[in-house]
């Protein structure tokens, strides 16, 4: 690795990624404004801490529910048009919210509904946004840019309360939202300027969006290590969620302050956050991707039992800049074994599951936090959220993240298949469903390594595309086996030439050591002739022989 591709600082050396981390911090800042104001607006129109806490869930929840579909479009339409007009639509959302602020119509049924609607264009942009890193930045460097990522969102986290704060104490908190309708104005011009946020996902027509979210659930569905990284994601901001979902009552009941200081321990979750960014390369070089989790999650669990027993201003906000730096240790961690378990034609959907985990575990958080402060008190609800923690840490002990890092680049080792005359010319990219077998000669004394090797790369054949697979015997000549697997239709064959990763390659190759027949194992192609009326339909997604 060179000192370039190994520097944390290395991403800002493209101009591009510069401008669009930039004009993202931007929009980040206005919309933490933005969320500092309606916290404490809710505090004004309702005393319930279920009604303050929903305001943590109005922005979470459509994130929660739109975020795969969202990942399938990003995986599907041009990206760079999608963000202009999402960002165009939070600036309107956010300038209504200051209208009705300040003529004095706001009610608390209003601003959730205000808050939902942000969160659906929220939920659109956040997987397009994440699934462009790789465009930005060479692949040595992506490890950095998604930590640089990260870090501009903690940024933005230590600036856009404090300046929240600010505008809530001086001229009022209907100019919070004026304040970020304006922000996301930087986020618009930056993708009007690059043009390259217009690059399709994948080679090929767009897949259609039912179609391209069952391959991106089918994709997860045979994925143990991307499973492993989002049940570990999840369980963490699960508990993790109630020091954010109650925080306004935190700083105003137990802690007595007023809305400058709700901004200042906002700005120390940010500033512990852009410190710990800093310090995670140093810190990724002394503990594995598993001993990160570990210690943000032990450090979060603390947290939270400081906040249930501290009445002092001063320590309180001590330790929410050990908070933010906990959070971001967490978060850059999973964020980054996501990113890379994932390869670029299915980034999209993946990493809008790896959302709809993240904001559904800080939605469902949320509200149940709330309804605990609501009937047992504020501290009973952080001592409880701090109980999970410490079960969070176990389950950790029993699936800890993986470390290594696969090599997803495509191998484009498949040769096209061969056609007849009369086949090439009447073979439509819709036909289907498309039966491939591979036929293997194998010593009868490797029989038992054999079947183990093939079992171990059946998830390669359902990860990219086929919905059954099989492997078969010969009852009249021993040692011969027929693999097969059984894909929708031809075009979705063709896109499984451009998924086979050097990975999967690798592992292919091994395979094919145990074949001793002439020549590569034979590979046969199928396909459903037409009409197709009589022809099974593809089974739910997971199925397989």
């Amino acid at each position: 690795m060179t000192a370039s591709a190994a520097s944390p600082w290395a991403p800002f050396r493209s101009p591009v990624f510069a401008v669009v981390w930039a004009s993202v911090l931007i929009g980040s800042i206005g919309t933490w404004m933005r969320d500092v104001g309606a916290g404490w607006l809710m505090t004004d129109l309702s005393a319930s801490a279920t009604a303050v806490a929903m305001v943590q869930v109005a922005t979470t929840l459509p994130i929660f529910l739109l975020s795969l579909p969202a990942g399938a479009l990003a995986d599907s339409v041009d990206r760079r048009r999608l963000l202009m007009w999402a960002n165009a639509g939070l600036a309107l959302l956010a300038l209504g919210l200051g209208l009705l602020t300040q003529w004095g119509q706001m009610t608390p049924t209003l601003l959730v509904l205000g808050l939902l609607l942000a969160g659906a264009c929220t939920a659109v942009i956040t997987p397009v946004l994440q699934s462009l890193t790789v465009l930005l930045v060479p692949r040595p460097q992506l490890r950095a840019a998604i930590a640089l990522n990260s870090m501009g969102f903690n940024v933005s986290r230590a600036i856009g309360p404090a300046l929240g704060g600010i505008l809530l104490a001086t001229v009022g908190v209907e100019f919070n939202f004026y304040a970020d309708a304006l922000s996301y104005v930087a986020v618009i011009a930056a993708f009007w300027w690059w043009k390259g946020a217009s690059a399709p996902a994948s080679a090929g027509p767009p897949e259609r969006l039912g179609s391209a979210l069952r391959a991106g659930l089918r994709y997860a569905w045979h994925a143990p290590e991307l499973q492993r990284t989002l049940l570990r994601a999840g369980g963490f901001f699960l508990f993790a969620s109630a020091y954010w979902a109650l925080l306004p009552l935190i700083a105003r009941q137990q802690l007595g302050g007023g809305p400058a200081y709700y901004g200042l321990l906002l700005a120390c979750i940010g500033a512990g956050a852009v410190a710990a960014a800093l310090g995670l390369p140093w810190l990724r070089r002394r503990l594995s991707a598993e001993g990160t989790m570990r210690l943000g999650t032990s450090l979060s669990v603390g947290v939270l039992v400081v906040l249930a027993t501290v009445t002092d201003q001063a320590f309180a906000a001590a330790v929410m800049a050990v908070a933010g730096a906990a959070w971001i240790a967490v978060l850059t961690t999973a964020n980054v074994s996501a990113q890379t378990r994932l390869p670029d034609w299915v980034r999209g959907r993946g990493l809008a599951l790896y959302l709809t985990v993240f904001y559904g575990a800080l939605t469902s958080g949320s509200f149940v936090w709330g309804q605990v402060a609501d009937r047992a008190g504020v501290p009973a609800a952080l001592w409880g959220a701090a109980v999970l923690g410490v079960v969070v840490l176990l389950v950790g002990w029993l699936r800890p993240l993986p470390d290594a890092e696969p090599d997803l680049t495509p191998s484009m080792h498949w040769p096209e298949p061969a056609l007849s005359p009369s086949m090439a010319a009447s073979l439509t990219q819709d036909r289907g469903p498309v039966l491939i077998t591979v036929e293997y000669r194998v010593d009868p004394r490797r029989r038992s390594d054999f079947l183990a090797a093939l079992a171990g790369f059946a998830p390669e054949r359902l990860r990219d595309g086929a919905y059954q697979w099989g492997i078969y015997e010969d009852v009249t000549d021993c040692g011969r086996f027929l693999e097969s697997f059984l894909v929708p239709s031809w075009l979705e064959h063709q896109r499984q030439h451009h998924r086979v990763s050097r990975d999967d390659a690798a592992l292919q190759a091994r395979l094919r050591e145990f074949h001793v027949g002439e020549g590569a194992p034979k590979v046969q192609h199928f396909v459903a002739p037409t009409p197709t009326g009589s022809v099974p339909q593809p089974p739910t997604e997971g199925e397989h022989t």
